[in-house]
């Protein structure tokens, strides 16, 4: 149990850099209290105990502003920040290094008694406001934006946005790779805004790069062709692009984004 709770702090140390200390954790975090009460309710309710762990349940409800459902199944590391109004149904799981922010509802569609809530696998991050109702599954590693109203089965990895929550982007760890090689190799970084939440338009210039980068493929290709061909056509290297040459564009942009006198 203390190994578990241990676990506990150091999970807010890591994805909250607010946290200065573990006395200021264990006593000023109501997520934590929420997840521990959580335990005691959830051991009492597969023991049979189904009053006194609905009881400890609204008490955690009372104390913290969190309503977990003692039947809930919650994993390891399972870090709530702020918490306020955050609702986690009957029959919702949670699996290990999840994130919920305030307001989230893992909620279900229908009054059938089976399995109507949300499985969420691990390293899910919701973001505030956010439900995600219903018997599905969140694939390990997804993120859902804030306020967001989710109904259905999110892929691993990808990101689901808007109401109805739609999928904006979905992980492709080889097409990231030539995206970031191609970008190295001209000298531009299309990754300048936060990978969390994809840009437009980063998302725009990612296909200009998976563009470029065929093109490239392609020229390599003719150019092999050639040589076997015996033309030293595609001897020459391509001109290299040099951060100076854009020193000046660089000005001239940000001297038009500042706000007129």
């Amino acid at each position: 149990m203390f190994e578990r709770m241990r676990e506990d702090i150091q999970s807010v140390f890591h994805r909250d850099p607010a946290a200065r200390n573990t006395f200021e954790v264990v006593t000023c975090y109501p997520g934590l209290h929420a997840v521990w009460l959580h335990r005691a309710a959830h051991s009492l309710w597969r023991s049979g105990w189904k009053w006194p762990a609905r009881v400890v349940s609204n008490f955690g409800r009372w104390l913290t502003g969190i309503e977990i459902h003692p039947g809930a199944r919650i994993g390891r590391r399972f870090f709530i920040d702020h918490g306020m109004g955050i609702v986690i149904g009957e029959t919702a799981e949670i699996g290990n290094d999840v994130t919920l922010y305030q307001g989230v509802t893992l909620g279900g569609t229908s009054w059938n008694k089976g399995k109507r809530h949300p499985t969420l696998e691990d390293g899910v991050v919701v973001g505030a406001g956010a439900k995600v109702l219903g018997p599905f599954t969140v694939g390990a590693g997804a993120k859902i934006g804030s306020n967001a109203v989710v109904t259905k089965a999110v892929p691993a990895g990808a990101t689901a946005v808007g109401i109805p929550g739609k999928i904006i982007v979905k992980s492709d760890g080889e097409q990231e790779a030539k995206r970031q090689a191609m970008a190295e190799k001209i000298g531009f970084d299309a990754y300048g805004v936060g990978q969390d939440m994809p840009d437009p338009v980063a998302r725009a210039i990612g296909q200009l790069l998976d563009h470029l980068h065929a093109v490239d493929g392609r020229l390599e290709g003719m150019c092999k062709a050639l040589t076997a061909l015996g033309s030293d056509y595609c001897g020459k290297d391509l001109p290299t692009l040099r951060d100076e040459d854009f020193a000046d564009v660089c000005k001239d942009q940000q001297a038009s984004d500042k706000p007129a006198a």
